[in-house]
């Protein structure tokens, strides 16, 4: 199964000078712990609800842009790949969740549920949420 077949198309995102009120809004309408950040339509980035945690509310920073929050590297896939191939990236960057990317435009959002859910492949995503928490074990 490809991951164009399980992904979530079209994700809702922010800007880099967005707020993290505006990203964490989002996250709260649309259920999920994630907002790409696209500039120029191009994705510059991703700021997760641990980001914000993490590297803003931890510090005491509680106003802030979304690229304040954004997490350093950025991860992505092709719609056209296998979501064995995500599973495998998911589990050797330690992450739950994908940008999908064709070119340089964001066209979905790919996690570790889409494949759980979606995919069906129990055994594969146990696999893969196992090597995903290694470094929170350690």
């Amino acid at each position: 199964m490809n991951v164009r077949d399980v992904m979530t198309p079209n994700p809702r995102t922010v800007g880099p000078n967005d707020t993290l009120q505006k990203a964490a809004q989002i996250m709260r309408d649309e259920d999920t712990g994630v907002v790409p950040i696209v500039e120029n339509g191009r994705l510059s980035g991703i700021v997760t609800d641990r980001d914000i945690v993490i590297r803003c509310i931890a510090d005491g920073t509680f106003k802030g842009k979304a690229s304040d929050a954004a997490s350093d590297e950025v991860i992505t896939i092709t719609p056209d790949k296998t979501t064995a191939h995500a599973a495998e990236l998911m589990a050797e960057h330690q992450i739950r969740r994908l940008p999908v990317v064709e070119g340089d435009k964001l066209v979905g959002i790919v996690s570790l549920g889409d494949l759980a859910v979606k995919d069906g492949k129990d055994k594969q995503t146990g696999d893969t949420l196992e090597d995903i928490s290694q470094g929170v074990k350690h």
